[in-house]
């Protein structure tokens, strides 16, 4: 019997509890071996009140749930940096290996906990980090492991991606399509981590670290949410050919990696652009098979539960056959985070501007001076206060020039406003 211990009872801990409870005989059966819940630490006894007729031990402290013999697997599913961080290096350091949901935890303190784990032998398991109960994090590290991975795309948020179809499908503006998402419970009160991007980045850590064996850190990346867009920009989107998608995108170029999320423009005939609602995806695109697409749901008790599950037994398997596998210890590859001004792609850009003879020329010949060359323009539109939408979509341009040049260009008299942009990523089709 393999022992497991439970820290933290929210909506994710209570989802795996229930799982290894109902399937902990087809699991049994399936691996031959037994995966039993011995131990659970929660510190609101209302949470806990299920388990008494279990038989299963509550405890308050999560330190008596790791110093417990019995416990082989310890869950960290309390979320958080702080005692997180503890729960789980104090866990790896007692002998135990470790699974946790906690995408914070991993991008911020990874470095850290993944180079205790090789330390001591230990083993950090972390699908539910991403993308919930999508498999992607054992696609990529054992189902591509004979690719060298040049490509990863994702849809890592569901709520983003739930107010971003509202606004495609409905027309209805960012505001009213958040206040909806509340409304159903899809987005938290306070929104922020999700529609500023940084959940997904969060994410995206965790991906560039697995897929490119590079550590990197939330300030290495460029983040930006999707509380700028417009319907009039998923319009225009849309005439072009493209969608737009809260995208987290990281690739291999020579010797560097880069990695963002942002909103971004892909075009309708690519796999990543049907992906709606509260749904995730992960494109990836290995030098040997090619690309692959992994979708499912990308949150809630029981789909990140079914893969805290995966991890559990995975680990279960090995420890009853004595086999590790080896950790995520940063190793040295030689590659570097490419700046984010650096990053060469061609770009939509949305300026208000007055209607009066040499607009277009002006702001033309200020792209001009940055070397960006100018693809599709359209003039048209409602009037708003004397402004009219400017839409222009550029060649391939560095984004550290096209941002100097909307500078100067937004100081320029007639326009109104800062403008708006977006980098275009066809997907690697």
């Amino acid at each position: 019997m393999i022992g497991v211990g439970i820290i933290g009872l929210g909506t994710v801990g209570r989802g795996t509890y229930n799982i290894l409870k109902q399937y902990g005989r087809l699991i049994q059966h399936k691996t031959g071996v037994e995966v039993r819940v011995v131990k659970v630490a929660e510190i609101d006894p209302e949470r806990s009140k299920e388990l008494e007729n279990d038989g299963v031990p509550v405890v308050r402290d999560a330190w008596e749930l790791i110093n417990d013999p019995r416990v082989a697997i310890c869950v960290e599913l309390i979320g958080g940096t702080g005692a997180a961080y503890d729960y789980v290096a104090g866990a790896l350091k007692a002998g135990k290996w470790v699974v946790t949901a906690n995408k914070a935890l991993l991008a911020e303190k990874g470095d850290a906990l993944f180079a205790v784990a090789e330390q001591v032998g230990g083993e950090i398991g972390f699908e539910a980090s991403v993308a919930g109960a999508i498999p992607v994090i054992r696609a990529i590290r054992d189902g591509l492991i004979g690719n060298r991975i040049e490509y990863v795309l994702g849809i890592l948020n569901g709520t983003s991606n739930y107010i971003l179809t509202k606004m495609a499908d409905e027309g209805l503006p960012f505001g009213h399509a958040l206040k909806e998402a509340q409304e159903l419970g899809i987005a938290e009160q306070d929104p922020t981590l999700d529609i500023s991007g940084v959940d997904a980045a969060h994410k995206l850590c965790v991906l560039v670290r697995l897929a490119f064996g590079v550590p990197i850190s939330m300030r290495q990346m460029v983040t930006r949410g999707i509380s700028s867009i417009e319907p009039i920009d998923i319009e225009f989107a849309k005439e072009f050919g493209y969608k737009i998608k809260l995208l987290a995108i990281a690739k291999e170029q020579g010797d560097s990696i880069e990695a963002r999320v942002e909103p971004t423009m892909i075009p309708v005939r690519h796999p990543m652009s049907t992906v709606s609602g509260v749904f995730n995806a992960v494109y990836v695109v290995g030098d040997h098979a090619g690309p692959s697409l992994y979708y499912g749901k990308g949150a809630g008790a029981y789909p990140t539960g079914s893969a805290v599950v995966s991890d559990i037994v995975d680990m279960a398997v090995r420890k009853a056959a004595n086999c590790s596998r080896r950790g995520l210890a940063a190793g040295d590859t030689g590659k570097t985070i490419k700046k984010g001004e650096e990053s060469v792609t061609p770009f939509y850009m949305r300026f208000k501007a007055q209607d009066q003879p040499g607009v277009l020329s002006k702001i033309s010949g200020i792209l001009g001076e940055y070397g960006i060359s100018i693809a599709a323009v359209t003039q048209k539109g409602r009037k708003e206060k004397d402004y009219v939408p400017i839409v222009m979509v550029t060649y391939e341009a560095p984004e550290g020039s096209l941002k100097k040049a909307i500078e100067k260009i937004d100081r320029l008299s007639f326009i109104g406003g800062l403008s708006v942009h977006m980098r275009i990523e066809e997907g690697d089709l």
